[in-house]
């Protein structure tokens, strides 16, 4: 008799497990595979490198790091990713402590020396007693033999693979090239310039007639505008993007802008169907609007502003938008090839597919930004599946913690648009943006209202403690295993 996951007692021989199979070894799938081995339930680990190789991919070492060697700021009080290291260190994440163990100097960012760490991780995967490590591709559903199956393929899921997903869903497209329009903290929106209204007052499904933030323009404003996106620096497509075909038909505003200055203001900055209540006699020349992202209100995007413009110059260019000139970006606009999923309509509070409960996703497939943001998502996908494997109950992570954050956005915090526009789900980093908001604003030691610097520091603190203490509650009760030393 051993331990459940869940604190509960176990009675079935774990030699008679069958094995949860594990398809990609990258960030999500090498913590995935850990997650189930340290819950006592056997993995098998399909990784197709060296089998078949990808467009990015240099080694055939698992969790190979393709661009970046950083994970991002280690700072646990006042930033969302920091938090999200901590609650994985706290939950025997690999990815986390292999990075920990290969870190370079970063000032407060975690660096990691790419080949010791994925060495590092390789290593532990090869040399734990519960894990096997299969090398080929899995070209199509896996067999169904397999009832427990999690799909961690990335960016990069093999043509097969991918298209068997597709017809299982229904989707038309797996990869594409993603525009993503920058995303802007609510609170950070100047309401005394900028109004709700939606265009022509018009109530659409789960609309108002005021579900958009306008911000107006002078023709001079504009001008200045059109200018600044025609000269920003801009980014290219890599070499193995080539040839993936713009989703929705999606242009970049700077190469709208380039086809014509009046472009944008006949697309979306068309300035029709809006009176701004503080000068209802006087026009706007051009408006961006601005659509609430999520459900708890507090992320809205730029709708129809997706951009190649670099990110010191989207910042720059786009602060000059009158309303937006203090705007914090919970992200920032780029056009790249991706492959997700469309997960709040696909996924279930576990990351289980709809329409084929044996198969689970992680990783960036499933609508994640980040190395991170992939291995938590990895990193929860296997605990859900070695609870389900053990029949121990699973209990959802609380949203405040930056973990059940990330996951209710991919399985449920996203709202639907609410037009005819492109697809609105957009793979996103962890951000203070996904927490709910807290009960009461904190105040200063002496009761006063805080403001300006002090009052979003204090803010980030309060959360990242409401986070901790709600993560150690959700631990105390057995949830889910912490993976052993």
């Amino acid at each position: 008799m051993v331990d459940c996951p869940t604190g509960a007692r176990y009675f079935k021989p774990m030699s008679k497990l069958d094995p949860i199979h594990v398809i990609g070894g990258g960030l999500a799938g090498s913590e995935a595979a850990w997650q189930i081995a340290q819950a006592g339930v056997p993995v098998v680990l399909h990784e197709m490198r060296p089998v078949r190789g990808t467009d990015a991919h240099k080694t055939e070492g698992l969790a190979e790091l393709v661009c970046s060697n950083s994970f991002r700021s280690d700072d646990a009080e006042t930033n969302a990713v920091g938090l999200l290291h901590q609650e994985m260190r706290s939950l025997g994440s690999l990815i986390m402590a292999k990075g920990d163990a290969n870190q370079v100097p970063a000032g407060g960012a975690l660096a990691v020396d790419r080949d010791g760490f994925s060495h590092a991780v390789t290593a532990a995967l090869e040399s734990h007693p519960l894990i096997t490590i299969e090398r080929g591709e899995i070209a199509g559903l896996p067999p169904e033999e397999w009832s427990s199956v999690i799909i961690a393929t990335g960016p990069l899921t093999s043509p097969p693979l991918a298209e068997a997903i597709l017809e299982l869903t229904g989707e038309t497209s797996l990869a594409f090239f993603d525009a993503i329009a920058p995303i802007v903290y609510r609170e950070s929106i100047n309401m005394d310039v900028a109004w709700f209204q939606s265009r022509y007052d018009k109530v659409g499904p789960g609309g108002t007639g005021k579900d958009y933030i306008n911000c107006p323009m002078t023709r001079e404003q504009y001008d200045a505008f059109i200018d600044a996106l025609i000269a920003g620096d801009k980014t290219e497509f890599k070499e193995w993007e080539a040839n993936t075909p713009y989703f929705d038909g999606c242009l970049p505003i700077e190469v709208m802008a380039e086809r014509g200055r009046e472009t944008l203001r006949h697309g979306p900055m068309k300035p029709v169907g809006l009176t701004d209540p503080r000068n209802p006699d006087k026009k706007p020349y051009a408006i961006v609007q601005l659509r609430q992202d999520n459900a708890l209100g507090t992320l809205f995007n730029m709708v129809g502003f997706q951009t190649k413009l670099k990110y010191g110059a989207q910042t720059a260019i786009l602060r000059m938008i009158p309303g937006l000139e203090n705007a914090e970006f919970a992200r920032l606009g780029g056009i790249h090839r991706n492959t997700y999923l469309n997960s709040p309509k696909l996924l279930d509070p576990t990351l289980r597919l709809k329409a084929m409960p044996r198969l689970r996703f992680a990783g960036q497939i499933t609508g994640c930004e980040g190395y991170v943001e992939s291995a938590a998502v990895g990193l929860m996908t296997g605990r859900f599946a070695a609870a389900e494997r053990l029949g121990c109950p699973i209990q959802p992570l609380p949203h405040t913690t930056a973990l059940g954050a990330l996951i209710n956005h991919i399985t449920g915090g996203h709202i639907e648009t609410i037009d005819e526009g492109p697809r609105s789900f957009q793979p996103m980093n962890v951000n203070f943006g996904l927490f709910p908001p807290l009960a009461q604003a904190p105040k200063s030691e002496d009761g006063k209202r805080l403001r300006g610097p002090a009052k979003a520091v204090a803010r980030k603190k309060a959360l990242t403690d409401r986070a901790r203490a709600d993560l150690a509650a959700w631990m105390a009760g057995g949830a889910l295993p912490v993976a052993a030393e």
